[in-house]
């Protein structure tokens, strides 16, 4: 209800600072999706703009540096031309907005987003890479440290949940609603042992400890999963 509250109020300054200009916002990832954990979770905002200048941007500042000072990430901001040409580009992210996302205020401008699903795959494989490179070298960096691998692994666990969940759109599978079934349906497609990931996903929502993961083997099972998802998608 607090997190609510603030929402409230970032959206009505928003509107005191731009006015008739700002044309939407909307709350998407897993604010908008039920899969909110506090102790994990960002409150994602996209705000589209009729018109977007440096003078626009200027008077957004005081709105949006109050919101960041309460260590909400900053808001994501297009104008809506911006938006459509960019959809190509984004399509990873364009699709979860369309698929998931409640509208603050303005219209509904999402509903109908035709996102390009040739594009999505190569994003896809693109994003899954690329945290897959930054996943090993931060490893390295962490290996022998019990407690920091664990954290890498926390607080990595949701992109790569977001990203399996395209996968199987990729696949042409309609995925479930939850991070957790679509890791064991992603598993079962691709021949990987989903444990560590539906642990990490139950710390991250404070049914299990984080203690009880052992690290080292853990973090085995964790790249090893990630890896054989990455070949699927550069087979298809």
């Amino acid at each position: 209800m607090e997190a609510e509250k603030q929402i409230t109020d970032f959206v009505n300054s928003l509107k005191l600072a731009a006015g008739a200009n700002l044309e939407c916002v909307a709350l998407f990832g897993s604010a908008a999706s039920g899969e909110f954990h506090a102790d994990y979770s960002d409150i994602n905002i996209l705000c589209v703009m009729r018109e977007l200048s440096a003078p626009v941007l200027a008077a957004l500042s005081p709105a949006i540096v109050s919101w960041t000072k309460r260590k909400f990430p900053a808001p994501l901001i297009f104008s809506r031309s911006e938006l459509e040409q960019c959809i190509d580009v984004f399509a990873i992210e364009m699709l979860d907005i369309r698929q998931r996302h409640r509208i603050l205020y303005g219209d509904n401008i999402f509903a109908g987003m035709n996102v390009p699903m040739d594009r999505h795959r190569v994003q896809l494989e693109h994003e899954l890479r690329t945290k897959l490179l930054t996943l090993r070298q931060s490893y390295v960096q962490a290996a022998g440290d019990n407690k920091r691998v664990r954290r890498l692994m926390l607080d990595s666990i949701s992109a790569f949940s977001t990203l399996f969940r395209h996968t199987l759109i990729a696949m042409g599978e309609q995925p479930a609603p939850h991070k957790a079934e679509n890791i064991k349906r992603l598993a079962a497609r691709t021949n990987f042992d989903p444990g560590i990931f539906l642990k990490l996903l139950q710390v991250r929502e404070r049914k299990a400890n984080e203690n009880e993961i052992e690290a080292a083997s853990a973090f085995a099972q964790y790249l090893d999963g990630i890896n054989r998802v990455v070949q699927a998608v550069d087979a298809l």
